[in-house]
């Protein structure tokens, strides 16, 4: 199974020739600011199974939990893609918005529980961490 996602403009395509490890809901303060306000719904896959065509653009900055980030989006339309950390060459996490089929997956886990604001909507149904959980076992 290939799993496809890309941009909202369709320069930038990426694809996985493996499902994810895990797939995430983030509420640390960075991911609200790329959520507009929200959290961010991320799926962790191992970097030597994706594949990306197309040009991407790259932000770098230190996370709360004090790891290295690249975040890529897309240089014309701005879609947030994935993220990559320094300290875990061998994940990249994708935006869950960027896949074609984004119910392929579905969050296992809430992360940074003790940045959200108030008023999140925190699903009760999975287990929630009130700050970085540990990278799965790739």
């Amino acid at each position: 199974m290939i799993i496809h996602g890309g941009c909202a403009c369709g320069a930038v395509r990426f694809e996985s020739s493996a499902p994810p490890l895990v797939t995430r809901v983030c509420w640390c303060r960075v991911c609200q600011y790329l959520g507009a306000g929200s959290g961010t719904v991320n799926a962790m896959f191992r970097t030597e199974s994706f594949r990306t065509h197309g040009a991407t653009s790259s932000h770098r900055f230190v996370a709360d939990s004090g790891n290295v980030i690249h975040r890529d989006f897309c240089g014309q339309c701005g879609t947030a893609l994935y993220s990559r950390a320094e300290s875990r060459p061998q994940l990249i996490g994708v935006r869950v918005g960027a896949l074609d089929d984004p119910d392929l997956v579905r969050p296992e886990m809430t992360i940074w529980t003790s940045r959200a604001p108030r008023w999140a909507c925190i699903s009760p149904d999975i287990p929630r961490l009130e700050g970085q959980a540990p990278p799965p076992k790739a």
